[in-house]
Parts: C-alpha cells; sequence; structure tokens
C-alpha cells in the first residue's frame, strides 16, 4: 500500500478504512509481536488492544499524538515503542503498563514526562532523545531498575542529583544538550559503564579515574581545554584520546587502549530485554 494512500485512509474512521491500514490483522501474531511503524495512523486502532497476550507493539513513525484508553488492556506488554510521533505529553495509560521493560520516546515534542512515570518499576531502558526537554524529569530517577537511559538531543543544562538513586544504570547518553560542565552527579555514579557526553559545551572534565565501572567515555565536540582522565583499559573518543589515561612523566610513550569488548554505542536499532 502506498503511503499517500495510507495518510489519505488515516483520516477516515470507519472500521472498513482502519481494517484496510492493518492489512487484515485479526488476530494476534504468534510471536506476540504487532508493528505498525510507518502506517501514517492518526489513532491507534482500538482492535489492537483486544491482543491481551501482546508483549512488543511497535508504533513508531506515524502521526500519534494519543493513545486509546483501552490500550490499559495490554498487561503483558514489554516493549512499546512511541518514537517519530507527535506526542506534546505522555498518555497517561503507558504508566498503567507495569510490565514494560523498553519504552521508546525518542523524536517527539516532550517537554516534560507525568509522575505517574514512576509506576513502570520494571523499565530497564528509556529512550527520550530529541524532544523539548529543558531538564531531566526527577521521576525518572525513580526508576530504579533502570539500566539504560537516552536523553540525547534535548536542551539539558545540569542533572538532578537524585540520578545517582538509579544504582542499575549502566548507560546514559547526553550527546547534543546544553551541558556546561560535566554533570557533577555522574562523579558520584561507580557503577556507570558508558558516559556519553557528545555536542554540549564542557570547557573542562574532571577526573574520572576513580569510577572502577567505566569502560567508555565520549566526549568529542565539546570546547574542552583537557581530556577527562580515565583508569587504565577505559575507551575515549574525542581529543586527546590517544594519549594514555595517565600520562607517564618524562615519556613520550603512548599505551594503546583497548576494550575486552566491542565500544558500546549508540544501537541504530531497537534493542530487546534481556
Amino acid at each position: 500500500m502506498g503511503n499517500s494512500l495510507k495518510a489519505i485512509l488515516a483520516f477516515v474512521p470507519s472500521t472498513k478504512c482502519q481494517k484496510y491500514l492493518l492489512e487484515d490483522l485479526e488476530e494476534m501474531p504468534v510471536d506476540k509481536m504487532v508493528d505498525l511503524s510507518g502506517r501514517q495512523m492518526r489513532r491507534l486502532p482500538v482492535h489492537i488492544c483486544s491482543f491481551r497476550e501482546l508483549v512488543k507493539l511497535y508504533l513508531s513513525d506515524n502521526n500519534l499524538n494519543h493513545l486509546p484508553p483501552e490500550l490499559e488492556q495490554l498487561q503483558n506488554l514489554q516493549i512499546l515503542a512511541l518514537d517519530f510521533n507527535n506526542f506534546k505529553a505522555l498518555p497517561l495509560v503507558v504508566c498503567t503498563l507495569k510490565q514494560l521493560c523498553i519504552l521508546y520516546l525518542g523524536n517527539n515534542k516532550l517537554c516534560s514526562l507525568p509522575l505517574e512515570l514512576r509506576l513502570l518499576q520494571n523499565l530497564k531502558t528509556l529512550w527520550i532523545e530529541s524532544n523539548c526537554l529543558q531538564y531531566l524529569p526527577e521521576v525518572v530517577c525513580e526508576l530504579s531498575l533502570l539500566k539504560t537511559l537516552h536523553a540525547g538531543s534535548n536542551a539539558l543544562r545540569t542533572l538532578p542529583p537524585q540520578l545517582q538513586c538509579l544504582q542499575e544504570l549502566r548507560t546514559i547518553w547526553l550527546s547534543g544538550n546544553l551541558l556546561s560542565e560535566f554533570p557533577p552527579v555522574l562523579l558520584d555514579m561507580p557503577f556507570l559503564e558508558v558516559i556519553d557526553v557528545d555536542r554540549n559545551s564542557i570547557q573542562f572534565f574532571p577526573s574520572l579515574a576513580h569510577l572502577p565501572g567505566l569502560k567508555l567515555v565520549i566526549y568529542d565536540h565539546n570546547p574542552c581545554r583537557n581530556a577527562p582522565k580515565v583508569a587504565k583499559g577505559v575507551r575515549r573518543v574525542g581529543r586527546w584520546s590517544e594519549e594514555t589515561p595517565e600520562p607517564r612523566k618524562r615519556s613520550g610513550a603512548v599505551i594503546e587502549i583497548t576494550l575486552d569488548e566491542k565500544p558500546l554505542l549508540p544501537p541504530a536499532a531497537k534493542i530487546e530485554p534481556e
């Protein structure tokens, strides 16, 4: 079906047209996954909410700005992708899906997140990149099992100190924000493995050598006067990154820094729960 025809049918609320958009998806797939990405939808067909055993629902790249209350019926949902839509606020019905492990909200128009987000206590991955956030909502700091936070390409100038409560957090992506200094709270998070502050306005980096879990730090495209010091074996991406983590005095020797595993760069494709 051509995208132009889909866009026209998306405006037509009749049951026949909506079934055409769903391409005769009348029964829940065996793999318990529904992918309705790129269908030009302006509303989610309520029929999908009858698939109560659904585990994965991809609604990326549509024209959605709200969700039906019937979505609450999907209490087995673990992955929900709402990225590349027109949400100005996160529909509260999403916060009723307590089995969610992965939530994609990137590339919308979100300026905040509701306090009800704290109900998603099984959430391990949250993508809120490319929105309109001027601050990181403190409710994110209440997601105790969160392991990956992608908050790049917003307008963040700082991070809340409560972030250090997320002791399961291993990866934080903050590229493309308005950070003028390295967030102090990250210095008190020894369990972090990946820190990305690429494309900010950081002029000076404190030492990160005391962070025992750190594997990769990305700090490129900052007007910094120094490279962050890191422990041996930590990969750095940025200016002067070819130098040794702790330069030897009176020696020009350069030690190659390697990781036991591939650099943990932002994945281009969506990830599955562990």
